[in-house]
This record gives C-alpha cells, sequence and structure tokens, in this order.
C-alpha cells in the first residue's frame, strides 16, 4: 500500500513538472500573467540607491544613499512605467507604490531580492484606478527627507498618467 502511495505522489510530482515546462499550453484557457520588468533608464538609476548602516545605542539606523545617476534626477520630471502597489483597500487611487514587477509576482520575491518601488503621489488628488496591467506615469521625482515618516525613499509627485 505504501508503495502504492509514492507511486502516486511521484506520478503527480512529474505530471506537475511536465506541466510547468510545457507552460500555459498546458492548461487551455488560464492565462500566465506577463513577469516583464518595467526597466528603463529611471528604474535603472533608482535600482541603484545603497542604505549606509550606522549604530545608536542597539538600534541600526539605515539612511538611503543615493548615487549621482539618481541625485541628477532629483527635483527632474520623469517617465516611470511600473505596476501598481495598493497603499490602502478600494479601487480608485491618488498615492500608491509603482514595482518593476506586478504585485501577483510577490509569491516569487525573495528569490531575487525585493524590487525597487518608488511611493507615487498624484497630481491635485488625482486617481487612478486599480490595475493589474502596467501603468506609464510622468511626474517629478524628490526624495523624502525623513523615510522613516513616509512610505518610500525616492517619490513621484504631482503625477499625471500617460499613454
Amino acid at each position: 500500500m505504501k508503495q502504492i502511495f509514492i507511486a502516486v505522489l511521484l506520478s503527480i510530482a512529474a505530471y506537475t513538472a511536465q506541466a510547468q515546462i510545457g507552460g500555459a499550453n498546458q492548461f487551455p484557457g488560464m492565462e500566465v500573467p506577463d513577469h516583464t520588468p518595467m526597466m528603463n533608464k529611471t528604474w535603472e538609476a533608482i535600482d541603484k540607491m545603497m542604505y549606509k548602516v550606522t549604530t545608536q545605542g542597539n538600534k541600526k539606523i539605515y539612511t538611503p544613499e543615493y548615487p549621482p545617476v539618481l541625485k541628477a534626477m532629483e527635483n527632474k520630471q520623469v517617465d516611470l512605467p511600473g505596476y501598481m502597489v495598493p497603499l490602502k483597500s478600494g479601487r480608485n487611487h491618488s498615492t500608491f507604490m509603482i514595482s518593476v514587477l506586478p504585485l501577483a509576482q510577490c509569491q516569487f520575491c525573495g528569490t531575487n531580492g525585493i524590487p525597487p518601488m518608488v511611493e507615487i503621489i498624484m497630481k491635485n488628488g488625482t486617481t487612478v484606478k486599480f490595475s493589474d496591467e502596467p501603468v506609464k506615469l510622468r511626474g517629478k521625482m524628490v526624495f523624502n527627507p525623513e523615510p522613516l515618516k513616509g512610505n518610500s525613499e525616492i517619490q513621484i509627485v504631482d503625477a499625471v498618467v500617460i499613454k
């Protein structure tokens, strides 16, 4: 009986592995999300940000260090494509995070580090309807002077959706 159970488990594992190798065609009607990063020069600069680690007593303090290529973008208009990461529940958002990878890929996080994210603050309180499709935004890049009191070290303010 034990041998039959092990044989069934091995058969299921082999079928699952074959289906994963074969791709979405193994399961007609199921769409596999596109996990292509939305990398551009702005994201590449953002991805270079590092943290200086200091210690105060028993507490570690992480201070963002902005490389020259990123500092050159401060207070400038930038275009940033990416995927919405809501900060609150709801359909429409005036403030949210944006990532180079879709939220649906979060289950795969940790295999290659955390993807860069930026806080978006829409112009004049306008909102963007949540979607798992990529969105392209334009706005002014600013560095959050107190990242411990905000959501991100880098923000895009007065953002608008562009085509």
